[in-house]
């Protein structure tokens, strides 16, 4: 049976909050600063309008969530884990086979206070980089699905803030305020991790985002969930559970765009349908470059010694640890991993537990080609031979082994004078940039869509698609 929220608490959650006054008290003190900050910077529209939200009602997988109208400032943010597992054990690194913790190691106090710190500084962010989104929403769907993972991003960041304040102390305190100090793009106190200080200025921009930026977190939050600190286990269970709309959000956007670019296409008998009011494939494949390589670099380098540390100490593992046919502790095989010697890409060899960041690169390279192969099939469909494509992974790369490269989509090293040269063909233009803003009108009439995208196939929890998902 399905364990159900209090909702008529002042802080929802299911980690009997009430039993621990100190930590109430505190977590008290920190919503309304909470609340201050989604007024100043989360959705800068229709706070006062009723938006059709669901709402997590339980932890099992089946009811998990109820759907109905809600207002952005009452949406009741708390904090939720998943249940806990009977007897589980540690299922890598140095303490695997040991049972999980339930308070933090003294040795691993620091490492797992910045993993906590780092991934819940990525949820406001994402809010902030969306928040003039909803004067431009292409239908009402999309309004509420933007406002879907807005709210939940929001959520997301106090189960981190819960994680602190219980956890660590006043050290936990101090970086729960830090969160709602920095500020995406603030040039004197900025978001920590670089993708999340981009602007996203248009709903392309945030399609592309919910579709690699989104998915670089499922990935994180999937090692996250390998940990054997059980509260962070629980809590990045749950917020998966959250993610995979964001997920879905951004697979169906761009699939929707890329339908009625093929419509567009075929009436018209041309590539190019920007005069018709539709997004080109061109356009398109230089924002899907950049939000791959922005994405690619957030999972650091591809040999890290931290992402060994880490490891091994069984703080953070790899995306479906149990799937890999290894020893789950790393320490004496060694893998082949990218390498930039000499201006040549080429390969090296690294301790396996050295090369964790790759091994998640790589699931999620496998992963966003699966979205490609039904956006490919779309195009098919219509009758079109073109086909998007992943770039290099060493294209337009900041972090890691490619860091100082400069590589063409196609795997072809360059000079600078080159890349100066040619990176306007792979990179979105600022005449493409001009474009796309110039079909950012907001389209809200009941089951309308603007020109550029297609409607969805189905609508949400049963409802029609032209239902009223924001009631403006």
């Amino acid at each position: 049976m399905t364990a159900t929220f209090d909702y008529t608490e002042r802080i929802p959650n299911n980690v009997d909050l009430a039993a621990d006054r100190r930590l109430q008290r505190a977590l008290e003190s920190w919503q309304p600063h909470f609340l201050d900050w989604w007024g100043e910077l989360g959705p800068a529209q229709f706070q006062d309008r009723d938006v059709f939200l669901r709402t997590a009602i339980g932890v099992d997988r089946d009811g998990w969530a109820d759907y109905g109208y809600v207002r952005l400032p009452e949406y009741r943010w708390g904090i939720f884990l998943s249940e806990p597992q009977k007897d589980r054990t540690i299922g890598f690194g140095d303490h695997k086979g040991q049972p999980v913790w339930q308070e933090v190691p003294g040795e691993y106090r620091n490492m797992l206070r910045r993993l906590i710190v780092v991934q819940g500084d990525t949820e406001p962010a994402s809010v902030e980089q969306q928040r003039h989104l909803g004067a431009t929403a292409p239908s009402l769907y999309d309004l509420r699905n933007l406002f879907q993972v807005n709210v939940e991003e929001g959520r997301h960041l106090w189960a981190m803030v819960y994680l602190l304040q219980r956890y660590f102390g006043r050290d936990g305190r101090d970086e729960a305020d830090s969160m709602l100090e920095r500020h995406s793009g603030d040039q004197d106190n900025p978001r920590i991790l670089g993708a999340f200080n981009e602007q996203t200025p248009d709903w392309l921009s945030f399609f592309c985002f919910a579709f690699f930026t989104d998915r670089d977190g499922k990935f994180q939050l999937g090692a996250l969930r390998e940990s054997a600190f059980d509260p962070l286990a629980r809590t990045c269970d749950f917020m998966l559970k959250e993610e995979a709309h964001h997920l879905f959000v951004g697979t169906q956007g761009i699939g929707r765009i890329i339908e009625r670019t093929a419509e567009l296409m075929n009436t018209h008998d041309t590539d190019d349908v920007r005069p018709h009011g539709g997004i080109d494939l061109g356009t398109l494949q230089r924002y899907l470059n950049f939000h791959w390589s922005v994405s690619l670099d957030l999972f650091g380098a591809e040999v890290s010694t931290n992402g060994a540390t880490s490891y091994t100490s069984s703080v953070k593992g790899r995306f479906n640890e149990d799937r890999y046919q290894d020893d789950h502790r790393l320490v004496e095989r060694d893998i082949i991993v990218p390498a930039f010697v000499d201006g040549q890409i080429t390969t090296g060899s690294a301790r396996s537990v050295n090369a964790v960041n790759l091994q998640l690169q790589e699931a999620f390279r496998d992963d966003c080609t699966k979205g490609l192969a039904r956006w490919n099939r779309t195009l098919t469909d219509h009758g079109i031979d073109h086909r998007l494509t992943l770039p290099h992974l060493a294209f337009n790369r900041h972090v890691g082994v490619f860091a100082d490269a400069n590589v063409s989509p196609d795997g072809e090293v360059l000079s600078a004078d080159e890349w100066t040269a040619l990176s306007a063909q792979w990179l979105p233009t600022g005449e493409d940039k001009a474009f796309v803003a110039s079909l950012m009108t907001p389209c809200f009439d009941k089951g309308r869509m603007a020109s550029w995208i297609a409607p969805p196939s189905t609508g949400i929890s049963g409802q029609p698609t032209d239902y009223e998902y924001v009631r403006l």
